[in-house]
């Protein structure tokens, strides 16, 4: 779906973000890992390789304009093009009220999520444009549908996040750029997991029980894992979805439905 394509991942860790470089690469992309720890990219490269496929890593900060340009810059001057931009680097509140942290903590979150991910996408548009085209996808979250007052900040950024894909979408749709958002719901995996037992320990019930209830919650009764999320991601990236722009696919097996 991806043969010899290139690929810009943002936010390369042991989660999501390893998980859509691995499906890209498993699609044919070469890929170009972003994240602010280099050992997580090295990591991920080494994976990415094991698939046949080049792997890139430039340590980026996105909140700096300055590091976004150089991504895109190493990117142009290693493969000569870009096809897809996954924005998945993300930060969260500090889970603390709105009267305990205030504007300043909701503003730490949208430097990250909003304005950060929107210089990474300006840097990447000039090659994007010459090579014809291309897919960004903007990782958003169910927290945009369900709002969790203790992660306010969170879902405020990755809510304008949305509506800023749609009016790049807009924008971008004469240079055959597409813009779209994918929300995910709960991902399952070791944070999770973790944050499961904690729950347990306080309610006085095991963990399977307080999995069983959040699976309880959606249609399919699932929890999905980020390997899932990023099938989704693939599908946006990919000729298959050459007529889709400006539109948010909820990955979340119907807890919400809209």
């Amino acid at each position: 779906m991806l043969e010899d394509r290139v690929a810009i991942v943002s936010g390369i860790g042991p989660g999501m973000g390893r998980d859509i470089s691995l499906t890209l690469a498993g699609a044919g992309a070469h890929v170009v890992l972003a994240a602010r720890t280099e050992a997580k990219l090295e990591a991920v490269a080494e994976e990415v390789e094991t698939r046949g496929r080049r792997a890139l890593c430039v340590p980026t900060d996105i909140a700096d304009p300055d590091q976004c340009r150089h991504l895109a810059a190493t990117t142009r001057e290693a493969f000569g093009r870009l096809d897809v931009l996954v924005n998945n680097a993300f930060a969260e509140d500090p889970f603390a009220s709105f009267e305990d942290g205030g504007p300043d903590a909701w503003k730490q979150v949208f430097d990250v999520n909003v304005f950060g991910t929107l210089q990474l996408t300006q840097a990447a548009v000039p090659l994007m444009k010459e090579t014809g085209g291309g897919s960004i996808v903007m990782i958003s979250t169910m927290s945009t549908r369900i709002v969790n007052p203790l992660l306010g900040g969170y879902a405020a950024s990755k809510r304008a996040l949305m509506t800023a894909a749609q009016s790049l979408a807009l924008e971008l749709g004469r240079y055959r750029i597409r813009v779209n958002s994918v929300a995910p719901g709960h991902i399952w995996g070791p944070s999770l997991e973790w944050y499961f037992g904690w729950l347990a320990g306080q309610r006085g019930c095991t963990p399977q029980d307080v999995y069983d209830e959040i699976a309880g919650l959606t249609a399919l009764n699932h929890i999905h894992t980020s390997e899932e999320v990023a099938q989704v991601v693939l599908f946006f990236a990919s000729d298959r979805a050459r007529a889709i722009t400006g539109q948010t696919l909820d990955v979340n097996a119907g807890r919400y439905m809209h």
